[in-house]
């Protein structure tokens, strides 16, 4: 069962995006939320997600630095930033902290779906 953890400081985009999550057969039990990116890194442990979902722009700490805090505990956790930040400077800064894939909101469901199948999740 996939374990999600998803930072995003929009309550209400928290939950369109747990909404499309259900939708792709992802259990809300296994859905950890954030409102920022400081709680974000602090509900974050090695093994203990299979896939993070962050937002750019968030109080605290942004998206980027959410990345590059969980890059410094594992190398291997996919995780896919979705955001409204969809110009190439913007996309290539995540990619150099670490981002495994990057989703311009708003978005499909089935745009998030490939984004997860094509991670095995």
């Amino acid at each position: 069962m996939t374990r999600v953890l998803l930072a995003d400081d929009s309550g209400i985009m928290r939950k369109i995006i747990i909404r499309s999550l259900l939708s792709l057969g992802i259990n809300e039990d296994n859905i950890s939320e954030a409102g920022d990116g400081e709680s974000a890194i602090a509900a974050f442990s090695p093994g203990g997600f299979d896939l993070v979902l962050t937002d750019w722009n968030m109080p605290k700490k942004s998206g980027l630095e959410v990345i590059q805090a969980i890059r410094q505990q594992d190398a291997a956790v996919p995780i896919i930033m979705i955001t409204t930040e969809g110009e190439r400077r913007r996309v290539l800064e995540a990619i150099e902290a670490g981002v495994t894939d990057y989703l311009v909101k708003p978005f499909e469901s089935d745009a998030l779906r490939a984004k997860l199948e094509k991670h095995g999740c």
